[in-house]
């Protein structure tokens, strides 16, 4: 597709400004490829205990990259970017993925734990800095998410949502699908970890939840699989990840981020309360996926996806709210605000994803 944008000669200055930019983003892609090295390595800690310089140039990389996303007011998307796509690589390791064996050889290595903690424990501060997480502790939870959830429900149209109804092309459309599979393709898949222990009404609700994300255990019915043919129907790759390089850094920390409060049980009522925004909120933005749908005048398998989802979610975000949020605010009061702070933090990482998006989806028409 040809730009329309004029391109003015660079001052010196400029100049030096784009090399040393370029000389960053080829470090980032060189240190990725590095750990994918030793993510690979057999025996990895052992290897690195005996010979430490094998790791030190990503683990430079790794440092200056933290220091650069998180330690000043600038933003470094490619910092942001490496980052994510190292700790998501890490976590997927969580997941099995019916591949070979020998990709899980690392699963429990220590190095690669302390690699995650390295970028969770700057990362979260963050995206804590970025709440008033005092005011939170001061509130009536349960006033604050039944008034959050009414509004999350049916929110007034945002620039975001008016393009991706009035303006994305099919061409958008398919860009959008591409950066959707990552999540669409593995749906739910996070929440098993939050299912075992006690039986209560609380939990037997996320059963139902997840169940029901699964197609009551059938392939057929299972959502990811309304989501492949939605792919299928444009010839698009339907193999989880086949598109990960096209997945903004800020998609993958809503992703990092839910694994990371779903694997920490301390942070169980975080992640509800992120679960309740994520069901409430998800038709919304459903409907304006299904609207470009429509209007662009695809076929059912095209979009199908969206009017499951439209159509559960309106039902799991009532279960979200009420079986399982306002229960553990009564369950937990002294520490029932941690609700909000799950539910506010998935609605902030989750307008930040949708912006990323449409930013990506323009670009690629």
């Amino acid at each position: 597709m040809q730009s329309n944008l004029v391109i003015f000669p660079k001052t010196e200055a400029a100049k030096n400004s784009t090399q040393t930019e370029e000389r960053t983003i080829t470090k980032y892609e060189r240190a990725e490829e590095q750990f994918l090295e030793l993510l690979a390595m057999e025996d990895l800690d052992n290897k690195l205990d005996a010979n430490p310089v094998r790791a030190s140039e990503f683990e430079q990389t790794l440092s200056m990259a933290i220091d650069t996303a998180y330690g000043n007011d600038r933003s470094d998307e490619q910092a942001h970017r490496f980052l994510q796509r190292i700790l998501y690589r890490i976590n997927r390791l969580k997941l099995f993925w019916y591949d070979d064996l020998q990709n899980y050889t690392n699963e429990r290595s220590l190095y690669l734990y302390s690699c995650r903690d390295q970028i969770e424990t700057a990362w979260q501060q963050w995206e804590l800095a970025q709440l008033d997480v005092a005011a939170l502790q001061q509130l009536d939870v349960k006033h604050a998410l039944i008034e959050r959830a009414s509004a999350d429900l049916n929110p007034p149209l945002s620039e975001s949502s008016r393009y991706i109804r009035e303006e994305m092309t099919e061409a958008g459309y398919r860009h959008l699908l591409a950066i959707g599979s990552f999540d669409g393709l593995v749906e739910g898949s996070r929440l098993c970890y939050v299912l075992g222990g006690a039986a209560n009404e609380v939990q037997c609700t996320l059963v139902r939840v997840l169940i029901e994300e699964y197609g009551n255990g059938r392939l057929s019915r299972k959502h990811s699989t309304f989501f492949a043919q939605m792919l299928a129907e444009f010839g698009m790759n339907i193999e989880p990840e086949g598109y990960f390089d096209l997945v903004p850094w800020q998609v993958l920390a809503a992703a990092n981020h839910n694994f990371l409060t779903t694997d920490r049980k301390r942070y169980f009522l975080r992640y509800s309360g992120a679960l309740t925004y994520f069901e409430v909120a998800g038709p919304a933005a459903y409907k304006n996926y299904l609207a470009a749908a429509q209007r662009l005048e695809l076929s059912e398998a095209a979009m199908g996806y969206w009017e499951l989802h439209i159509r559960e979610d309106e039902r799991h975000g009532r279960w979200m709210l009420d079986d399982v949020a306002l229960s553990l605010a009564e369950r937990y009061p002294n520490d029932a605000w941690e609700l909000l702070l799950g539910y506010d933090q998935e609605k902030l990482m989750g307008d930040r994803a949708a912006d990323a998006v449409v930013r990506s989806i323009r670009e690629a028409e």
